[in-house]
């Protein structure tokens, strides 16, 4: 117990000092003013609000696996590769921090700085609400399962900025990771199993989808399944996390 208690030392301080660093610079502005601008683009231009005539969000959710899919790995890609890259990554397991707490507080501080730009969405929410009377309870969800999808993504990102100094690098890797898990439950996808795959593998490839999960949620049924595959997806992508800094951090 004392073992475990030890290895998750520090998550608070590092979250902290993460999380003011992302709004330290100007990017981190510049970033949330391009995510929103995306966003309302999306919901208001490509996805005929005004022309569909119902008052919800689904045209605002239905982007969500696919903004995440560029703007979460931006945010991850500095986590670690900027730490290795400057070589303060030794300083940092030098520091009265276990591995867990440091690898926990950096990724709490990245989803927190997501959390904070799809807060910040909340002005489409009162459109709707003031055009008509939305479902509040569904995108209430929507909005709970988006910021889950986020934390998932979130995990991948960290996973692999772990993996490399390059953050070009690390970026790039966490969108093609990203865009399998995004469309593992795809048709075409699946089609192209079919073909060759037993059932049961199928059927788990399906399972990993990002895409199915989420529009399931989007849509207002809340299952604690989704959530529950969220969670632990993002968790052991920490736990991968925790293993590559391990290794890395003598190289």
């Amino acid at each position: 117990m004392g073992a475990f208690r030890h290895a998750f030392v520090g998550t608070c301080a590092v979250f902290r000092r993460e999380f003011r660093a992302y709004f330290a610079t100007p990017v981190a502005y510049v970033f949330i003013v391009v995510f929103l601008a995306v966003s309302a683009l999306f919901t208001f231009y490509l996805g005929n609000f005004f022309d569909r005539g119902q008052a919800d969000l689904r045209p605002f959710f239905s982007f969500h696996p696919w903004l995440y899919l560029v703007f979460v790995p931006a945010i991850a890609m500095r986590l670690w590769a900027e730490e290795r890259r400057s070589g303060t990554i030794e300083l940092l397991m030098t520091l009265p921090v276990g591995l867990f707490g440091a690898v926990l507080g950096k990724y709490l501080a990245a989803w927190a700085f997501a959390g904070v730009a799809l807060a910040l969405t909340f002005p489409i929410w009162l459109t709707v609400a003031y055009l008509g009377d939305p479902d509040h309870g569904a995108i209430f969800a929507g909005y709970l399962g988006s910021f889950l999808m986020a934390g998932g993504y979130m995990a991948v990102g960290a996973c692999l900025s772990a993996a490399t100094k390059n953050q070009v690098v690390a970026f790039i890797a966490a969108i093609a990771v990203g865009f399998v898990f995004t469309v593992a439950g795809a048709p075409l996808v699946l089609d192209a199993l079919a073909a060759w795959a037993p059932r049961a593998l199928i059927d788990a490839v399906a399972s990993f989808s990002f895409l199915a999960r989420f529009q399931s949620i989007a849509a207002g049924a809340l299952d604690a399944r989704d959530l529950v595959f969220f969670v632990s997806f993002a968790a052991a992508w920490l736990f991968a996390n925790a293993v590559v800094v391990e290794i890395k951090k003598g190289g």
